[in-house]
Parts: C-alpha cells; sequence; structure tokens
C-alpha cells in the first residue's frame, strides 16, 4: 500500500525525532554514569581522567592540552558543525525556509532566550556571576525531544517538528551569544588567515567541487585558526558547515532516467547461471553507484553521516566530562546561590513564560499561526520541555566562569532544573489524552 504525500513528508522528520529520542536515552546515561563515579570511591579517577595531558603535532609545532579542552574545544566543534548543517538544511528547505514557517518557531525561541536572561539578570544584577546570563538561554535538543517521545503517541506530529523547529532556532541563538558574547581576546591575524580559508571553502562550492576531503582539510584549517585566534573554536564549525554544497551534481528527472535505463539494461543483461553477476551487470551497479552519489547534495550526505556520531558518541562523551558533580548532603543547601537560582528560574521559569508568551503574540498580531492539530494545551507543554537546556548550558556555563564555586553552583542548577522542566512537560503532556 503507497503511502500518502504527508507520510512521505514526515518520515525524515520522525526518522530524526526517534534517533533524537534514541540519543537523549544515551545522554541521560552519561548523566548518570558521571554522577555515579564521582560521587563514589573512585572519584578521584573521573577528575584524572578528563585532565590527562594529550598532544597532537608534528616536529616542534604541537597541539597540547588536557583530555576536557580536546573535548569541550575540538569535539564539540564537530557537534557545532551539524548543528550548522542542521540550520542550513533547515533554512534552505525545512521548517525555517520560509517567513511564514519560520515566524513562529523563530519567534518561541527568542523569547525563550530573553527572558531567561533577563532573569537571571535580574537576580545577579551587581554581582561577579553577571556573566552567566546566557547558561539558562539553551534548550537541549535531544533531551527535549526525547523526553516528549515518552510523553505519548498521542502528542500530534506537528507538535514534534514545533519542538525541533524551536530547538534547532534556539542552537543559532546559542551560536550567536557565544560568537559576540563569550570570546576571548581576538588575534586579527588568525582570524584574517581563517577567513582567507573560509573564503576558500565558499569558492570551492561556488566552483562545483564535491570532494568531501577538500572541505574536510580546509576546514580542519579553518578550525585551528579561530582556536588560536581567540574567538571560540566551535564558531568554525557552524561557518564551515554553511561553506557546504547544498546543490545535487543533476536534476531529479534526468537522475530518474538514468536509473530506469540502467535497470532496464541490468534485466536485459544475460546472468551468470549461480550467484555470481556478470562483468556487465557488476558495471551497471557502478554506474547506478555513481549518478546515485551525483543525485545526493554533500550537506544531506555529511548530515547524515555525521548525526548518528554526534548523537551517540559525542554528546554523551561530553556530558560524561561536564556533568560530574559532587551530590552531598549539602546539595539543597549549595542551590541557594544567586548563580544557582539564576540557572534554575531562568530555565523553568522563563523558558516557560518566554516560549508560551511569544508564540502567543506571533498568532495574536497574525504574524503566524499554531500548527495542523496543535492546541496552547501542547504550547504550554512544549514551553515546559523547554527548560531542560542541559548540554549547551553546560557549555556555556564553562566559557562564561573561570570560578570553579560559579562552575559548580551553574553545573547544580541545571541538573535541578532540567530534572523539574523534563518531569512537569512530561506529566502535563501525559495529562492531555
Amino acid at each position: 500500500m503507497s503511502k500518502s504525500p504527508i507520510d512521505r513528508l514526515l518520515k525524515p522528520v520522525h526518522r530524526f525525532i526517534h534517533q533524537e529520542f534514541t540519543g537523549g536515552i544515551i545522554l541521560f546515561v552519561s548523566v548518570v554514569v558521571a554522577l555515579v563515579w564521582v560521587n563514589s570511591p573512585f572519584s578521584e579517577s573521573y577528575h584524572h581522567l578528563w585532565e590527562t595531558e594529550l598532544s597532537i603535532g608534528l616536529g616542534k609545532g604541537a597541539f597540547k592540552h588536557p583530555l576536557h579542552v580536546w573535548i569541550n574545544d575540538g569535539l564539540m566543534a564537530l557537534f557545532f558543525f551539524v548543528i550548522g548543517l542542521e540550520l542550513k538544511r533547515e533554512f534552505m528547505a525545512g521548517e525555517l525556509s520560509t517567513v511564514k514557517k519560520a515566524s513562529l518557531p523563530m519567534g518561541a525561541a527568542l523569547g525563550g532566550m530573553l527572558v531567561p536572561a533577563l532573569i537571571y539578570g535580574i537576580i545577579n544584577v551587581n554581582q561577579p556571576s553577571i556573566s552567566g546570563w546566557g547558561i539558562p538561554m539553551a534548550t537541549d535538543i535531544a533531551f527535549a525531544l526525547g523526553l516528549l517521545s515518552l510523553a505519548g503517541k498521542h502528542i500530534p506530529a506537528p507538535v514534534k517538528v514545533f519542538l525541533s523547529a524551536l530547538a534547532v532556532a534556539d542552537d543559532l541563538g546559542a551560536v550567536l551569544v557565544i560568537a559576540f558574547f563569550y570570546t576571548a581576546q581576538i588575534s586579527f591575524a588568525y582570524l584574517a588567515l581563517a577567513a582567507i580559508f573560509l573564503t576558500a571553502l565558499v569558492a570551492a562550492n561556488f566552483l562545483g567541487v564535491r570532494s568531501t576531503l577538500i572541505y574536510l582539510i580546509l576546514g580542519v584549517i579553518v578550525w585551528a585558526c579561530f582556536l588560536f585566534s581567540g574567538v571560540h573554536a566551535t564558531i568554525a564549525g557552524v561557518l564551515v558547515a554553511f561553506s557546504i554544497p547544498a546543490r545535487t551534481k543533476i536534476r531529479e528527472s534526468e537522475y530518474i532516467d538514468q536509473i530506469k535505463d540502467y535497470t532496464d539494461q541490468f534485466e536485459r543483461a544475460i546472468p551468470l547461471h549461480g550467484p555470481l553477476m556478470t562483468a556487465q551487470q557488476h558495471h551497471i551497479i557502478e554506474r547506478i553507484k555513481t549518478v546515485s552519489q551525483d543525485a545526493e547534495t554533500p550537506l544531506q550526505k555529511i548530515e547524515h553521516g555525521l548525526h548518528p556520531w554526534v548523537a551517540f558518541l559525542i554528546m554523551p562523551v561530553f556530558a560524561l566530562a561536564n556533568s560530574g558533580m559532587h551530590i552531598g548532603s549539602n546539595f539543597f543547601a549549595s542551590l541557594v546561590n544567586p548563580v544557582s537560582l539564576g540557572v534554575i528560574a531562568g530555565l523553568v521559569v522563563g523558558k516557560l513564560i518566554g516560549v508560551f508568551s511569544f508564540t502567543w503574540l506571533m498568532v495574536r498580531l497574525r504574524v503566524s499561526r499554531l500548527p495542523a492539530q496543535t492546541t496552547w494545551k501542547h504550547i504550554f507543554g512544549v514551553a515546559l520541555l523547554a527548560g531542560v537546556g542541559f548540554t549547551m548550558s553546560l557549555f556555556i556555563t564553562g566559557l562564561a566562569f573561570t570560578d570553579p564555586i560559579h562552575v559548580d553552583s551553574a553545573r547544580y542548577g541545571i541538573l535541578l532544573a532540567s530534572i523539574i522542566s523534563g518531569c512537569a512537560g512530561i506529566l502535563y503532556l501525559r495529562s492531555l489524552r
């Protein structure tokens, strides 16, 4: 039985959400492992592991950093690269491709960033910890979509699509915040060098270069230049992603005609007796492989290949390395400080108010409208889940603070806020049956 156009349209979305759901489970397991490890008799081995020096280089030129720096500046650059690929795809042909489609999730994401930052700023005004205002601005897409899936099958697919678009737009906001507000002293020489290689990447795209090796080599050079420039190296991942070609080598109609021709040739070829193919059949299959590669966009091919690595390896390793925190008898007492209170209030209350109110405002002003089958109760539930800001919030914490006390306070706040928002969101959405 053939599927309807709507089913075919939503199939990639369902696949993406399923992958995020599974990734969210692995991410949760990584957090639990880190917490158990740090609060066990083997806690010293946890800290010793991430402080292990790792050196990569040739001759006198070498990168030498602790393992946790390689994870936060190296592996997370790949994470941001995939985010950049997702953003480019969404802007070209996804939920952010038109003003009509993008206005609602972009507006909701804007509210979900501004209100939490404002709440944190009010609580930490005139405090050294004011620099952490960006921490409660982020939503963790893997956790949020995973929790939404746990809410039940009665949740309409457009609600999941809206949360996905909201989280992607939120990622764009987080990238801009990191680029403009969490950047150290800038070396313009290295930044100019990065600009030269970025220009080379754009030129390669314009000239029709499709070799992933070329983009890999130039991309690594851009990352290294950003690392030395003072601008956080993860920004290089997003910029390189936007240079990846998003055009096919042949048109869809041409691909269909060639595939039909090759399958006809394959069918007419006289087979050998037994399991082996003739040389002619093998040659036809190789042609089909080549033309199929020409029909793929490098952007989607790379994103499809890297997304499982990011979801199932990079994000869990990052969570394992950054969520280890001691939880003793004074855990709740340690939350009574401006940093923890600002993060908790920003994520739990600020996200809820910001996402819901800005969505309501966009609909009220008739700039946009609610997705099909979506009610305001669904939007309220999504706004609750948006308060789960684990991965990106932890990442921004490392950029915002150097004081270990502030870092620990922010981590405690992120953990508790994510638990509160996640549980509240699931219980509320399940009650809508």
